[in-house]
């Protein structure tokens, strides 16, 4: 079988790991019984990881329910040497919000793998639960090109996402790391960040493009001309006033996510950021109620 072949079967195999670990059948729950607890203290997270930022809010609530309910998904990790100690390969933040709720030991499914295979697993479940911000999720398939000789239709393959999304998010490493810096926070989406790429002072546009609260497609207009005059309806207000900043940061603290209010000359638009799933659960409750 040739290398191209055994790293689509391996993609398939990763992704089906992950599957098992989210969805287990009946057949399957017994395995996951069957995983050992081990000593907090003998886990250390991935040097290697793709995610490195961990909200503090998000850490706080995960570890109250880690209180309540324990862990209900065990971390994936792998040996990390023959005195007992194993390495993370998918879940770190649980890990991390163990810590916080005061637990001795947890839960674990451990497996043999090799660096390649546990920086694949890392991505692959932090990608499908939409923990990576788009940066994160670049550097990771990077890492991947870099170290293991993926071309983009191979990574497509193994995360299972298209050689477009693929190429699209990779596209964001060439922007400035103060734009960079605004898609890690949330204040900029891919979406808009992608439109900065070849342009020439990407940091200065950036920092209109979330003041004015422009649309992709503004965006878009603005980067291909920087110096046009904002068209009506724009919003092109350089900056917001007081009471604006204080309603954003009044509903921002509520909710526990970024708020943006872009005024424009009929009505306007409130944004709300939400960085995983876990958080847009919350905000439907909410909402809901």
């Amino acid at each position: 079988m040739n290398e191209d072949a055994s790293r689509k079967r391996l993609g398939r195999g990763l992704a089906a790991l992950i599957g098992e670990m989210d969805n287990p059948s009946a057949s399957e729950q017994e395995v996951v019984r069957a995983d050992r607890v081990v000593p907090i203290e003998f886990i250390s997270p991935n040097p290697r990881n793709p995610r490195r930022s961990f909200a503090e809010d998000e850490l706080g609530d995960l570890a109250q329910s880690i209180r309540e309910h324990g862990i209900v998904q065990p971390v994936v990790v792998r040996p990390a040497a023959a005195d007992g100690r194993f390495e993370i390969i998918a879940g770190e933040r649980r890990w991390r919000a163990a810590q916080r709720a005061g637990l001795t030991e947890i839960p674990v499914i451990v497996r043999d793998v090799d660096d390649k295979a546990a920086l694949e697993l890392a991505i692959i479940e932090n990608v499908q639960r939409s923990d990576l911000n788009p940066i994160e999720e670049a550097r990771g398939y990077q890492q991947l090109m870099d170290e293991h000789s993926y071309t983009q239709a191979d990574l497509g393959q193994v995360i299972g996402k298209s050689r477009s999304h693929v190429a699209n998010t990779l596209r964001l490493l060439k922007l400035p790391s103060a734009v960079s810096d605004l898609i890690v926070d949330g204040s900029l989406t891919a979406g808009h960040a992608r439109t900065l790429v070849n342009a020439t002072d990407a940091a200065s546009l950036a920092k209109r493009i979330v003041e004015q609260g422009l649309s992709v497609r503004q965006a878009e207009a603005l980067a291909a001309a920087p110096d046009a005059e904002p068209t009506p309806g724009s919003a092109a207000r350089k900056e917001k006033d007081a009471d604006t900043l204080s309603l954003e940061k009044l509903l921002g603290d509520h909710i526990g996510m970024k708020v943006t209010i872009s005024h424009k000359e009929k009505g306007g638009e409130l944004r709300i950021a939400y960085r995983t799933l876990e958080q847009l659960d919350e905000l439907c409750r909410l909402l809901q109620r």
